[in-house]
Formats: C-alpha cells, sequence, structure tokens
C-alpha cells in the first residue's frame, strides 16, 4: 500500500481494510470498515465513508466521495463473466451516496467501464458494466443502468429509470422519474413515461438553467416541432431540418445522433 502520494498525509481508520496493493493519494480520508481493494488506485483528497467499498482493477481520480455501504467496481453482473482482468475507470469530483453499485467491465464489452467527472450518483443508483458516463450527470435515486449504455453530459436520469442495455442518452437530455427507456434519448430533450415512453419536447428549463441562449434554445425547439409535432416521417423530418435549420451546431448535433442510432430514438 502506498499512503500520501505527496505531502498531505493519508487518514485512515485503524478499522478500515486496505490491501497491500493499493494506491492512495495525499490528503485522502478513509472512513471505518471501508475496504479498499488490491489494484485500487485512488487520487488526492478521495473520501470514503464508513463502509464504503472499492475494488480493482479499478482507478479512481481526485476529490471522489463515496457514501456508506456503496461498492464501486465491483464484479460485473453478467452470466458470461468468468473471472476475467476487467477494469474500472473514474475521473473527478464524482459523489457517490448510500448503496450505489458501479461494476467493472466485460471482455466481451471492451473490458473496461468509464465514468467522467463532477456527476452525483444518488442513492441505490446502479452502473453495469462496460457502461460510458460523460460529466455533470444526475442519477436519481435508483436511476438503472444497464450493460453498454452511454450517458452523455449534462444528462439527467430520474428515480427509478431503468435504461436498457446499449441505449443512449444524449447531451442535456432529462429522463422523468420511473421512466423505462428502450431506445435511445436525443439530446436536450425531456423523457418522461405516462402511457408510454415518449417525448415531450426539448429541456427548455435544463438548458435555460446552463446558460443557452434563447436564440440556441429556439432553434432547437424548432427541430424538435418538426421531428415530434409534424406529420412528417423521421427522414422526412430530418431532412426539412437539414434545410431550414443547418446553421446551428445544437441541431447538428441531434442529426448526428439521430443518424447514428442503432436502436431508434423515442419521438
Amino acid at each position: 500500500m502506498s499512503e500520501g502520494l505527496g505531502r498531505v498525509p493519508v487518514e485512515i481508520d485503524p478499522r478500515a481494510v486496505i490491501a497491500p496493493g493499493a494506491r492512495l493519494g495525499a490528503g485522502t480520508r478513509i472512513g471505518a470498515y471501508a475496504v479498499v481493494g488490491d489494484e485500487v488506485e485512488l487520487g488526492e483528497e478521495c473520501v470514503l465513508h464508513a463502509h464504503a467499498v472499492v475494488n480493482g482493477p479499478a482507478r479512481l481520480g481526485r476529490s471522489n466521495v463515496l457514501h456508506p455501504f456503496c461498492r464501486i467496481g465491483g464484479d460485473p453482473q453478467d452470466l458470461k463473466y468468468a473471472g476475467e482482468r476487467t477494469r474500472l475507470e473514474v475521473g473527478d469530483r464524482n459523489v457517490f451516496r448510500e448503496c450505489v453499485t458501479v461494476s467493472r467491465g466485460t471482455i466481451q464489452g471492451g473490458g473496461v467501464t468509464r465514468i467522467g467527472s463532477d456527476n452525483l450518483f444518488m442513492a441505490s443508483a446502479h452502473v453495469a458494466h462496460d457502461c460510458v458516463v460523460g460529466n455533470h450527470t444526475i442519477f436519481a435515486n435508483s436511476a438503472t443502468l444497464a450493460g453498454h449504455v452511454t450517458v452523455e453530459d449534462y444528462s439527467t436520469i430520474g428515480a427509478f429509470s431503468p435504461v436498457h442495455q446499449f441505449c443512449r442518452i444524449g447531451r442535456h437530455a432529462y429522463v422523468g422519474a420511473s421512466t423505462v427507456i428502450t431506445q435511445d434519448v436525443p439530446p436536450f430533450s425531456l423523457v418522461v413515461t405516462e402511457r408510454h415512453t415518449r417525448s415531450f419536447g426539448v429541456n427548455s428549463v435544463g438548458l435555460e438553467r446552463r446558460g443557452f441562449a434563447t436564440e440556441r434554445i429556439r432553434a432547437i425547439e424548432s427541430a424538435y416541432r418538426l421531428l415530434v409535432n409534424s406529420k412528417l416521417n423521421t427522414s422526412q423530418a430530418l431532412e426539412q431540418i437539414r434545410l431550414t435549420l443547418n446553421g446551428s451546431a445544437d441541431v447538428a448535433e441531434l442529426l448526428r445522433f439521430m443518424e447514428s442510432s442503432e436502436r431508434g430514438v423515442i419521438k
């Protein structure tokens, strides 16, 4: 075990369990009964509260906070997994609240699960094997990703919302509580399950809070009116968007997302 890889000492409760092969960054604090496994690297100023667990191989950046009873870097919950050496990579300043679980990757899925920086995972959220999570996302309580899911920057997944394997959640999308996601969620959209899962247009409130100018939001809303509210099919709507809104970088992002979808998108 390497302690205090820097000038600030590491604080380890004597009741914690630290594997000999773990590497702990300067200023890291480990609480009572927390477990840091072999081949785990924690960046500077990470905090593991009591009973938090990190299994390796895993690398976490700096200033990550792990609350009681979360398990980060556990074995993938996949029947094909047979003990192969796979890993987890996590960025900086993420918060994992109570009972959050994050699995390492599988060989079949590329061998790694990746999480970016500045994400909030509320209690009992789950990130399965081979997922890719960007930056500044919010997972509400019990939000659940199946394997191979991609969640792009600034997305929000509501409480008790499961996301089917291989789906994508686009940037700045908002998934409402108890919403079942079985297809891709386009960027900037608001998706909610009532009788069935459907798009309710643009996540305008979220975009305003993140500093989008009025003109940017109007361009995105115009594109979604063609996609969701017109009588055009998807191909016709996309062509019309290209002809009338081709000056917006946000609309261009929406077009790329729609055209690259393999599972279809929620409209």
